[in-house]
C-alpha cells in the first residue's frame, strides 16, 4: 500500500519570520522536505546546522542564498547544496513571492545555530 499524495493542501503548515510559510511534505528524523513561501523583502536569519546538510530548489521567484559569505542568485529550476556547518541565509530580494523546496538530511529543525550578523 502506498501513502496518499502530499501537497500544500494537506501538509502540516507553519509560519516563520512573521510572514513566511512552510509546509512539511516529508517530516522524519532522517529526512525533511519542506515547501516554503517567502514574500518580497522576506529573509531568514544567518545560521548553520551542526548535523544537517540542505538543498534549496527554487520553484518560482528569485532567491539570494548566501553561503559562507558567497551570494548565489537562484531562479526557477535552480538549486544549491549547503554542506553541514556552513553559515547561510536565504532572502527574497525580488518583487514577487519566492517559492522553494528545502531538503534536509537529517531533519534540520532543532539543529540550528544562529550566527551574529
Amino acid at each position: 500500500m502506498t501513502d496518499s499524495a502530499i501537497s500544500r493542501d494537506n501538509a502540516e503548515h507553519y509560519t516563520w519570520g512573521g510572514k513566511c510559510d512552510g509546509w512539511h511534505l516529508v517530516k522524519s528524523p532522517e529526512l525533511s522536505i519542506i515547501q516554503e513561501r517567502v514574500p518580497a523583502g522576506g529573509a531568514e536569519v544567518r545560521h548553520y546546522h551542526q548535523q544537517a546538510r540542505q538543498f534549496f530548489y527554487v520553484l518560482s521567484g528569485v532567491a539570494s542564498l548566501e553561503v559562507d559569505g558567497d551570494v548565489t542568485r537562484l531562479v526557477s529550476g535552480q538549486g544549491l547544496h549547503v554542506p553541514v556547518g556552513l553559515a547561510h541565509r536565504l532572502a527574497n530580494d525580488g518583487p514577487e513571492d519566492l517559492e522553494f523546496i528545502v531538503v534536509s538530511v537529517p531533519m534540520a529543525h532543532g539543529d540550528r545555530v544562529l550566527v551574529n550578523e
